[in-house]
């Protein structure tokens, strides 16, 4: 891909940087919600988590979290990171496309069983709680950035002009 100019890359960055939080805030606020209707004593309480829990989950986890793995895809391809460069960037690729799917896959679904039922089990609690973590340490990974190049990030990277900067300094003629 070819690398993203620096406004559209600050403004990619703002808007991952954006989205990414987001599902962090809205994870907790689950997490807040699932709690809530798990321990209640108060029926009205219980059901009425559960509802604003099914309102989260269908209006607002699948985009928040398509997008975080768009545009972090997107300005990873478009950066000298690169997806595969780094291994904090490959890390965090991996555990975004896994959160998305269960997000999509798992946890909505969820949601609805226990909106259905009328009651929240311990689900409820456990999952975003798990999704919380995963996002704090994807957090922390970005900010620090720690583990190395991975193997093809290692790689040296020749370029056309550093072969032409090494040829004009060369004495010996090159094809």
């Amino acid at each position: 891909m070819k690398p993203l100019k620096r406004r559209a890359r600050r403004g990619l960055l703002v808007a991952h940087v954006s989205v990414s939080v987001s599902w962090l805030g809205l994870t907790v606020g689950l997490l807040t919600l699932g709690i809530t209707a798990f321990t209640s004593d108060d029926p009205a309480t219980a059901q009425a988590a559960l509802r604003a829990l099914r309102i989260f989950g269908d209006w607002l986890i699948v985009p928040v979290a398509l997008a975080a793995l768009l545009s972090g895809l997107i300005l990873s391809l478009g950066t000298p990171w690169g997806l595969a460069r780094y291994r904090w960037v490959w890390t965090k690729f991996w555990l975004t496309l896994i959160a998305t799917g269960l997000s999509v896959f798992s946890l909505r679904p969820g949601i609805h069983e226990a909106a259905e039922r009328g009651t929240a089990d311990i689900d409820l609690v456990i999952a975003p709680s798990v999704a919380t973590a995963t996002y704090l340490f994807m957090t922390a990974i970005s900010v620090l950035k720690p583990w190395g190049p991975t193997r093809r990030g290692r790689r040296p990277r020749v370029s056309a002009r550093s072969v032409k900067a090494v040829d004009e300094r060369s004495p010996h003629r090159t094809a």
